[in-house]
């Protein structure tokens, strides 16, 4: 699929951490953004603030973004944006994140995943968008223990009402699909990390406590095990996919059929690093990098959360030649330099 420069790509959830790292990469690509995000209060403003100031700082081509302070459960100004710009393709990374949070803010999820979400559908139907992608997550797999995960394996046991919502999600975008023949890419993020992270993620919250010397809650007794992928490695993931859209029996081979329950214009992706960490290594590297020992709280398993996740991310190198790049000891090193920067450590 060739994207002219004159074809703006809309970004909703642009200031966050993996749509901030994404517009840079486009506008950098001589792209035209059109970045959407509501900056609300979920974590500090000012990281958002000042991601968005970082766009600025390190896009060559800055004069092709434009930035519109709106939330995508607001009907009327989203399709205000889609009527003034005229998107092609529109990539859909704005929701209300967590796994802890939905059990404390359960209308929140719903708001935004789900009515925010459909809102997003229509205007893609609306505006017949040549590509739109969108950002579901490995907390779809829920509870099954065949590992590694993989994209045909049942989806119909989220244990949070977050990996609900993104299982809403992929059947939504499926229908909408299968009906108006929009061209879908859903991609199950996996436990991504780096500069800019969200504060309410482990890295972020380990990281702050190691450096002021505070203890760090360590659930199930540190033997999680998390599928770590770095943010550029994400980021090239999403960018691959901008140009190739699934199509009519676009399928890479028999059995990816078991995915669709038509044959429609939708697939669905592992994008991780395919290497699960235990928790006590990636908090063993976080202390080298820091050179400070953690003070570890160790605890039961949280309500809602899996002891492991392990992306299978065969169909999508088929799909857009995709294979992460960055090792989980580099990723590290320079989430830690980033942090001491922007922290002041």
């Amino acid at each position: 699929m060739n994207i002219d420069n004159k074809d703006p790509i809309l970004i909703t959830g642009a200031a966050g951490f993996i749509g901030a790292a994404l517009s840079i990469k486009l506008l950098n690509h001589g792209l035209r953004i059109i970045g959407v995000d509501n900056l609300n209060s979920y974590y500090d403003k000012n990281l958002k603030l000042n991601r968005l100031k970082n766009i600025e700082r390190n896009s060559s081509n800055f004069r092709n973004w434009n930035f519109e302070n709106i939330s995508i459960t607001n009907r009327n100004k989203l399709k205000e944006i889609f009527y003034s710009y005229k998107p092609r393709v529109v990539i859909n990374l704005a929701a209300q994140a967590g796994v802890r949070y939905s059990l404390k803010n359960p209308q929140e999820y719903i708001n935004t995943n789900l009515v925010g979400f459909s809102y997003i559908l229509e205007s893609c139907k609306e505006f017949e968008i040549q590509n739109f992608i969108y950002a579901s997550s490995s907390s779809v797999y829920g509870g099954n223990n065949k590992f590694p995960f993989q994209e045909d394996q049942k989806v119909d046991n989220p244990l949070s009402l977050y990996a609900a919502t993104k299982v809403s999600n992929e059947l939504m975008a499926n229908a909408y699909s299968h009906l108006y023949k929009i061209p879908t890419t859903g991609l199950r993020f996996f436990t991504v990390y780096g500069p800019w992270g969200r504060p309410d993620m482990a890295p972020m919250i380990f990281a702050k406590s190691i450096f002021e010397r505070r203890p760090i809650d360590v659930f199930n007794f540190g033997k999680m095990q998390r599928d770590f992928t770095y943010i550029d490695d994400i980021v090239e993931g999403i960018y691959r996919c901008c140009f190739k859209k699934p199509q009519l029996s676009n399928y890479l081979d028999s059995d990816s059929k078991k995915d669709n329950f038509l044959n429609v214009p939708h697939q669905i992706f592992n994008i991780g690093n395919s290497k699960p960490v235990e928790l006590l290594h990636f908090i063993n590297l976080l202390e080298v990098n820091i050179g400070i020992k953690a003070i570890k709280n160790f605890k039961e398993m949280q309500l809602g959360d899996v002891k492991k996740t392990f992306a299978n991310t065969e169909k999508l190198n088929k799909w857009i030649d995709y294979s992460p790049s960055t090792s989980i000891d580099k990723g590290v090193e320079l989430f830690i330099k980033w942090y001491r920067e922007y922290y002041n450590y």
